[in-house]
């Protein structure tokens, strides 16, 4: 598609000064080279999974099934995405919920600010809207405007991280043998603040064999688990229950073939089944 005009309604934020994109919240181990380079490696792409069920474990859910798209653009100082999912629920009677959902994101490359809009419906009526822009400082710290809800601000923690910096970090921590940052993410899927969140990394591994998609050529990869926190539920202790988790593999130009959407009752799986490479940059 045309994918800026997909964006049109999400203005690129004015920058009095553009800044580098080595500015703001780091993993650690990453130096501020391995950043900038993490920046540079992400792929701009379009990947379509297929939904199943994973676990109904004692839910009462007996399938699942839908698909997602997912969308990355360079549009040079910043990034655009777009994810749209639809999925139905089937519980052990046979009644059937569906649930469609589309969030979009201009985020700056360097950290300091997020457009962002959510539409999501339940069996064809409204369920929520978001929508708004994040404002934050180098490190981290700032403030959310929300225009839906109306009026509504939060404000942001030091050493928040934005969506698509938050996938350049994990990778860079993944690519400098790191196995676990912890960091608040704010992605403006709620009309909340930031989450907290912990990304668990076992292991990287290097390229190896004929990848199913050729954007997945010569890419070392690493399976991780990201666990969602409300903010300060652990108390600092981590021993809370996250909210849900998500585990993927991402491979280091940021671009994941299988996803695990874990809700606690039960689990949904995605699949990669298309990906293809999209233009952007400057």
């Amino acid at each position: 598609m045309s994918l800026l005009a997909a964006f049109c309604c999400l203005a690129v934020p004015a920058l009095a000064q553009p800044q580098p994109v080595t500015t703001g919240p780091r993993a650690p181990g990453v130096t501020t080279e391995a950043l900038a380079a993490g920046v540079a490696r992400m792929a701009p792409h379009r990947a379509a999974y297929r939904l199943d069920l994973g676990e109904g474990r004692n839910s009462g859910i007996a399938g699942v099934r839908g698909a997602m798209v997912f969308d990355v653009a360079d549009a040079c100082e910043g990034w655009a995405t777009r994810q749209r999912m639809t999925m139905t629920v089937v519980d052990r009677d046979g009644r059937e919920i569906e649930t469609v959902s589309d969030y979009a994101t201009y985020e700056a490359k360097d950290n300091s600010s997020l457009r962002f809009s959510l539409t999501q419906t339940t069996e064809g009526a409204v369920s929520q809207r978001v929508s708004g822009e994040a404002e934050l400082r180098p490190d981290g710290s700032g403030t959310v405007r929300f225009s839906e809800p109306a009026g509504l601000e939060e404000t942001l923690p030091p050493g928040t991280l934005l969506p698509m910096r938050h996938t350049v970090l994990a990778v860079e921590a993944g690519r400098a043998g790191q196995r676990l940052f912890a960091a608040p993410l704010f992605d403006g899927t709620t009309n909340e603040g930031a989450q907290d969140t912990t990304t668990i990394i076992p292991s990287w591994v290097p390229a190896s064999g004929e990848p199913r998609f050729p954007l997945l050529a010569n890419q070392a990869s690493g399976h991780m688990r990201i666990a969602f926190f409300e903010r300060g539920a652990s108390g600092g202790g981590g021993a809370s229950q996250p909210e849900y988790e998500v585990g993927l593999r991402y491979f280091e130009n940021g671009i994941a073939d299988e996803l695990v959407m874990d809700f606690g009752e039960f689990s949904v799986t995605g699949q990669a089944l298309e990906m293809t490479p999209l233009p952007g940059g400057c």
